[in-house]
This record gives structure tokens, sequence and C-alpha cells, in this order.
């Protein structure tokens, strides 16, 4: 297998076991994107007509192949979420605790407007298994659809934690590892501008070739890069990639859609890099192309903030390369980061698989409470962790 995937097998066979699914998920076309942008990082799209999130999923890699599974994968990882094949049990919390069972309300995705759960109030639950706790638990069935057809949900409708694999310990790692990426944004996105300036780093450090590409492409397209290291006390590396025009220092007025970011996260620096400066190339196509049916039109017109204008002005700094890398394989990376997770007073991660065991793919969603989320129409904006860092910069 490839040094830059986890998967159990190439993008070939993932992409061969897949394909037969993508008429019976709604999926109509497949479509590259690549060639509609001057730097060339592939990126493609899968579209789904009657879709209950989005119609358009976007999705990038090193390779064609790699972008092709990533935009089909999105699809029906949306697809299964809409319609979750899982059991559920209509109860009360306080049922569920009586009988010895764990069950977590999640205050932390109520959505906005709406009223938490009550403890004697009967609704739908589904069982999870909490990763960290190495215990099954209990978590309200809405709150890990997705479904935006439903008016007023009670949950935020999100696909944050929500990932897919041809394995279910992959679906698991991605979306984990997505879980511990918003963390990380929501944290940076408050910290002081010194901090946040001083996060810059060299992408030359890594001395990956893959990379080295990637930013090659990058600076003969004529524009520049950013990239910004992160990670939070949960150890796990964390990248950040803003990519502008080249001459943004002398621009007058730069609009939002001209500056796009990505963001990567992965027991391997590298890898977390990679991710980060390929979703930026995506962000910046899904502009492109225009046809990405969740974006505010409003994000054509308006300016870009000065917050993300000054961090082309950080002054990149040269990082130590470990030479001990993180395993190989989705399982031992699964272990590495949940051990992270822990090591780091995170006391609860609640994996729950989605799609009917029948398919050749997995689908699952990730909840970890104590993770800050990324904005969103929920009732409470921040978690402890960001209530906590805004406190000591008082």
């Amino acid at each position: 297998m490839s040094a830059y995937s986890d998967r159990i097998c190439s993008a070939e066979e993932t992409f061969r076991r897949i394909e037969p699914c993508l008429g019976a998920h709604g999926i109509t076309r497949l479509g590259r994107l690549t060639g509609l942008d001057k730097i060339g990082i592939p990126v493609w799209q899968a579209v789904s007509p009657n879709a209950r999130s989005i119609v358009i999923n976007n999705g990038k890699g090193i390779t064609d192949l790699d972008a092709k599974v990533s935009a089909a994968m999105e699809a029906l990882e949306r697809t299964v979420a809409g319609a979750p094949a899982i059991k559920t049990v209509t109860t009360s919390r306080w049922r569920l605790t009586t009988e010895g069972h764990d069950a977590d309300p999640l205050p932390s995705l109520i959505a906005q407007h709406q009223a938490d759960i009550a403890d004697d109030e009967d609704l739908a639950w589904a069982e999870g298994y909490d990763l960290i706790a190495d215990r099954k638990a209990w978590i309200p069935f809405d709150a890990v659809t997705l479904d935006r057809t439903v008016r007023k949900p009670r949950f935020w409708q999100s696909s944050d934690g929500l990932a897919s694999g041809n394995v279910l310990a992959e679906a698991i790692l991605h979306g984990l590892l997505e879980r511990i990426e918003r963390d990380a944004e929501v944290l940076w996105d408050i910290s002081e501008p010194k901090l946040r300036m001083g996060a810059c780093i060299d992408p030359a450090s890594f001395a990956d070739p893959v990379l080295d590409a990637l930013i090659m492409k990058i600076t003969v397209a004529g524009l520049t890069l950013r990239l910004f290291d992160i990670t939070s006390n949960i150890g796990i590396p964390v990248i950040v990639a803003l990519l502008g025009p080249g001459e943004i220092a002398l621009m007058r007025r730069v609009r939002y859609l001209d500056v796009t970011n990505g963001s990567g996260a992965h027991p391997s620096p590298v890898r977390a890099a990679i991710r980060a400066v390929t979703e930026a190339a995506q962000s910046r196509l899904t502009f492109i192309s225009g046809a990405r049916d969740d974006i505010d039109p409003e994000n054509f017109t308006r300016e870009l903030p000065d917050s993300i204008r000054h961090c082309f002005d950080a002054i990149p700094k040269i990082v130590v390369k470990s030479n001990v890398g993180p395993p190989d394989g989705a399982e031992p990376l699964l272990h590495l980061t949940i051990d992270r997770l822990r090591q780091a007073g995170i006391n609860s991660a609640i994996a729950l698989p989605l799609g009917d065991a029948s398919l050749p793919f997995a689908v699952a969603k990730l909840v970890v409470p104590q993770l800050e989320n990324p904005a969103g129409d929920r009732k409470r904006r921040f978690g402890y962790r960001a209530i906590s860092k805004t406190l000591q910069l008082l």
C-alpha cells in the first residue's frame, strides 16, 4: 500500500468495490474539476441530485483517482447518513441509566432555539461504542443523522465527524481525526494574533517529495501559500493551509473567495500537511466551479477579513522533522489516536456505524462531546476547551 494512504487496499480496488453502489445511492455523475483551475492539484465532484443534505460533493487527492474516490466516498457517506441503517429504541435517558446503560443527551449539539433533552423525555436512542471508556454508549438518533429536509431539527445537522472507509476502522479513524482537526481550528481561531502568526511553518521543513510537488504546482500557478501548525494539546498534528494570490501583499482589495483554506489532521505531520494543501486547492475549485449548493452567495462578493489577510504576513519558521513516524495501517493509527485523546483528558469518543453490513464500504459517525465544534446553528457555540482558553487570554 501507498505510504500516503490508510486504506486496506489501493484506490483502484476501492473504486472497484464502491462503483456498483453509486447509482443505488443516488449518485448520478462523477466529474473532474481539476482543469478548471491553473494549479493542477486533482479535485473531483460527485453529484447526488436528490440528496438529503447537499447535491455536490467534492473530493481531493494526490492523484486523479484518489480525488475521484474521495468525492464518491463523501457522497456515499452523506447518503447513508441521511437514512442510517441502525436500530433505535424509544425510551428516556432516565430508563437507560436506571438499567445500567451509559446515555449521553449531547447538549453541545442541540440546535439553536431548541430545548435540551430532559431526563424523562422519550425519544429515539441509538447504541454506539465509547472508544475511550471501552463500553457501549447510547446517544440520541437525531444527533447522528444528516437529513436537512427535516424542518427545525432538535440537533445541529452536520457532517462533522462523519466518515467512510473500506472497513469500519478506516471510517472511525477518519471521523475521529476530523473531530480533532475541527477542535484545533476553533482553538486556533480564538488565539491572540501573535500566537496565530507564530504558528506559521515552512513546508520545505518536511522534506517530502509529494508535498514538495504540490508546493511547486502552487508556485508555478503564481499563487502564495502559508502553512500553520495548529496542533492542540491532544498531540495529533493538525495543519492549516491558506492559499491566495501571489501579489496579495500589494492588493488594495482582496475578496473572500480569493483566499481559500484547508486543514488536515493525521498522526503523520506530513500527511496532515498534504491534506491541508489539497483541501485548500479543493476549496478554490469549489468557488471556481460555482456548483456547490451550500455556499452563501455573499461569499462571492464580500471582502476578506483582515484577520485572514494578515496571516500572509507571517514569517514561516523551520520545524525539526522527527525521525520517528507513526505506525502504518488504520488499526494501529486508531489506537494511537485514542491514546492521545485519553492522555489529553478526553473521556468519551463515541463511534456509531451507520451503514448496512452488506455494503462493501463502512460509514461511521464520531461524537466527541468534549471537543469543540465548528460554527453552526447550535444552541451553544463554544465548549469548555474554548471557554477555558478564552479566559486564559484575559
